[in-house]
């Protein structure tokens, strides 16, 4: 019996060769690695049942066999878009792999803004002796739209640091560390009541500028807005435009809808405006954790088994 043709397209491929092998099913692959900037051989595209790497490269067209593609990151608007992905080819995410990360790192702005160990790592600079005081964060109340596997995760963190938690899910349900769930229909009851808003919410039709100038107005005048998911959740102009007029206080922002984020964007010049550079979801053991994931659906695929991260097409996540 011949062996599925695997190809994985990405740079470190020592990682999912070893989570095959410690599933113990590297042996049931045929296995062909290319780092992320080449093309795959010619006479191999035609050949491939599964396919891991970051981007389409535009060949999924010339892949007849295709049938499982796992894609590097939890969002997968590329390639729900790209030319050639058939509805039988199963397309899974790597939904999990950021959720420590990116919760620390949204942790950390969350301090960055009632902490004030910037303005005094600047006056040690200066030899300047200047007391300040911090802003607690317990007893804040935290609105987390999209209380996915990231959401909980921060939820349950921000829990432990006596921050009162509310969000929204698709299907409410109860979450641990969160005191209320509203549907993605009652955003604006979070919004209404959150010091600050965490958009953790996937890049579809429906979340595009979903925070625009009517939402923002319903903010409290000193709440912040963190975005730690994509850019396209957020008209940039409306948010410049709140900030600017103190509608809300501010905002957070490691995703643009352009990336690296252009010079003359003015956001890098609104007072009251933090650009991040989409630090939130890296890490040094991420590959790892990916390929742990990669690892567990090729044990289904193999298995005949629901994936354990497939894509739902209609909702886009």
């Amino acid at each position: 019996m011949s062996k599925p043709v695997c190809l994985l397209w990405l740079d470190d491929f020592k990682s999912y060769e070893q989570a095959l092998d410690n599933a113990g099913i590297a042996d049931r692959f045929e296995l062909h690695c290319v780092k992320r900037e080449d093309k795959p051989p010619e006479d191999l595209i035609p050949r491939l049942e599964v396919l891991a790497g970051w981007k389409p490269g535009g060949l999924l067209g010339r892949m007849p066999k295709l049938r499982w593609v796992q894609a590097m990151t939890a969002g997968v608007e590329a390639w729900l878009g790209a030319p050639g992905l058939r509805d039988d080819v199963a397309l899974c995410c790597a939904r999990g792999s950021h959720r420590h990360s990116m919760s620390e790192n949204i942790l950390g702005a969350l301090f960055h803004l009632t902490k004030p160990y910037m303005a005094v790592a600047l006056d040690q600079k200066a030899s300047r002796w200047n007391k300040r005081q911090s802003t607690l964060l317990a007893g804040q109340t935290l609105g987390i739209l999209g209380l996915g596997a990231i959401g909980q995760e921060l939820a349950l963190k921000a829990a432990a640091l006596e921050m009162r938690v509310i969000g929204t899910k698709r299907s409410p349900e109860p979450v641990e560390g969160v005191e209320e769930v509203y549907a993605g229909d009652e955003t604006d009851d979070v919004l209404r009541q959150s010091d600050f808003v965490v958009l953790l919410m996937p890049a579809t039709a429906e979340t595009d500028n979903f925070i625009n100038t009517a939402r923002l107005k319903v903010m409290k005048p000193n709440a912040w807005l963190l975005n730690f998911a994509r850019g396209s959740l957020v008209n940039d102009d409306d948010l410049i435009a709140a900030v600017k007029n103190k509608t809300i206080a501010g905002a957070v922002l490691d995703v643009f809808r352009e990336e690296p984020l252009p010079a003359i964007h003015p956001f890098w010049t609104t007072e009251n405006i933090l650009v991040l550079p989409h630090i939130g979801g890296g890490h040094a053991g991420r590959g790892a954790v990916v390929a742990e994931i990669f690892a567990e659906n090729a044990r289904c695929f193999l298995a005949g088994e629901p994936f354990a991260t497939e894509v739902d097409r209609a909702r886009g996540y």
